[in-house]
């Protein structure tokens, strides 16, 4: 999962950028980068690491412009090489660069047609490199000195017919203005804005909308489903459809865990999204555990908080906060590597014993995944003095990878595929477990007036719903993305960094 953020303003958008990077943090902490544009000119920052560590004063001084893109990275292949950090930048034509959020799920297909056919080559393992160069070669097949708005979103209908799988698309072209767009399923959310001036009105193409609020941009609208649009540097601001066929299915697990509370997307409420899932799962519990002896409700921080909350208000039972989070320590689901996942727990979690000691705890999080960290949190409470354990995920067992641009580990490394959930209270050490049914979060979620009636919930149904995905893909994206194949990436990163540093 990545975030993305494009901006045309009247004067330097460095600082609005780097702004915006921030409250996307959670979206990604592995990598950060900006490019802007003052006149024929670009300047570019990108590095490893969380955006408050990457830019430094005197980075920032050079980010000059009043166009710019940014990005924000967390590997979906196990690589944390930062020659994969993005903006990635080409220079023919016209000089393009370019910020994606999502996975191309013809990514190999495309690596090939990009050398043989269109004679261009990619330097990295991204698939975001591969998508700016379809992009550079469908501008480059117009043959034009000088574009127009209507030359982009031809060439993005181009992009469309070649290009599978999930993007969410901010590009800038040198000198001439900043494009956004969505595939054909609108998996990944991308929202535009603006705002008045005294110059005259600004513009903001971002992953979430809580970055378009912290900026005192005023949201348009999401982009839906294969639209496009395009903000000239001089002001021109259009949007329209470059899509053929359209199917609105957003990725479902933005509003179980990605995105920020605070956010709207695709106009749902995530913050209410998730108070819905709370009220679900106290039905679920009401109809499955009458006579349950929970004495306490406590969220898992930060994302089940309001989960939680309406949880434990349905259920009449009191809501505690019994873990303080290090608020230094990354996300774990994000880290790369399961050793470093498993050290980070103790480090990011501590119990306040007071609010454990001599009770049944029902424990309350967004979801599990490889089930470790439950498994941890679930002994913490132990240690801390709970009689009982209980546990409720807001989201179904996860059962089958993300290909979508969600770093889900292969099938054999979660715990929800093969077992039941018996099986999996017993893995983790719940002395009950219960979990949402995909019916009832999907109804929790499209909720209301939004239009909304489908979304990808693959991770919990295995059904993708591109229809491009089969079992031999599958196999070849596990390969890349297993544990020991993340750890052999890792050991290769750093020995060409070690002979770089050497040299």
């Amino acid at each position: 999962m990545c975030g993305v953020v494009g901006i045309v303003a009247h004067g330097n958008v460095n600082q609005s950028i780097y702004d915006a990077l921030t409250v996307l943090q959670h979206r990604g902490q592995d990598a950060a980068g900006i490019v802007t544009c003052e006149g024929g000119r670009l300047h570019l920052r990108k590095d490893n690491g969380l955006v408050r560590d990457v830019f430094q004063r005197h980075h920032m001084l050079r980010l000059r412009g009043d166009m710019g893109i940014g990005h924000v990275r967390y590997p979906t292949a196990g690589s944390s090489s930062s020659s994969e950090a993005q903006p990635f930048y080409v220079n023919s034509p016209y000089g393009i660069s370019l910020a994606h959020n999502g996975n191309l799920t013809n990514a190999q297909e495309l690596r090939e047609q990009v050398y043989r056919d269109d004679l261009r080559h990619i330097n990295t393992d991204s698939d975001s490199e591969i998508l700016l160069n379809v992009l550079a070669h469908e501008l480059q097949q117009l043959g034009k000195l000088e574009l127009n708005e209507q030359d982009i979103f031809t060439a993005i209908r181009a992009v469309h017919r070649r290009c599978r799988g999930a993007y969410a698309v901010v590009a800038m072209i040198t000198g001439f203005g900043v494009v956004g767009f969505r595939d054909p399923h609108g998996i990944r959310p991308l929202v535009v804005g603006k705002r008045h001036t005294a110059q005259g009105e600004e513009y903001i193409i971002a992953s979430e909308s809580v970055a378009i609020d912290a900026l005192d941009f005023e949201v348009i609208r999401d982009l839906r489903p294969g639209e496009a649009v395009f903000i000239g540097r001089d002001g021109s601001f259009a949007m329209q459809q470059c899509a053929e066929k359209t199917r609105h299915t957003p990725c479902i697990f933005e509003y179980v865990y990605f995105a920020r509370p605070d956010s709207i997307i695709d106009g749902i409420s995530v913050y209410r999204a998730r108070m819905r899932m709370g009220e679900y799962l106290a039905r679920k519990i009401q109809a499955g555990f009458p006579d349950h002896d929970i004495d306490v409700v406590i969220p898992i921080p930060d994302t089940s908080r309001t989960t939680a909350l309406q949880l434990a208000y349905r259920l009449g039972l009191k809501y505690r906060e019994g873990f303080i989070k290090n608020r230094y320590i990354g996300r774990t689901f994000i880290m790369p590597g399961q050793k470093q996942r498993r050290k980070s727990v103790r480090q990011k979690l501590n119990a306040i014993d007071l609010e454990f000691r001599d009770k049944n705890v029902l424990l309350v999080d967004d979801s599990i995944v490889r089930g470790t960290t439950s498994k941890q949190i679930i002994q913490m409470a132990r240690d801390a003095g709970a009689r009982k354990v209980y546990f409720a995920s807001a989201a179904p067992p996860v059962r089958y990878p993300n290909v979508y641009g969600i770093d889900m580990p292969t099938r054999e490394e979660l715990i929800g595929h093969g077992r039941d959930e018996q099986q999996i209270a017993e893995a983790i050490g719940a002395d009950w477990l219960v979990y949402q049914d995909l019916d009832d979060l999907v109804e929790a979620v499209r909720h209301g007036k939004s239009g909304v009636r489908e979304f990808d919930a693959s991770c919990f149904n295995g059904v993708y719903v591109t229809g491009d995905v089969t079992p031999e893909y599958l196999q070849h994206l596990e390969a890349l993305r297993n544990d020991a194949a993340k750890a052999r990436k890792t050991r290769e990163d750093a020995q060409v960094m070690e002979l770089h540093n050497d040299g």
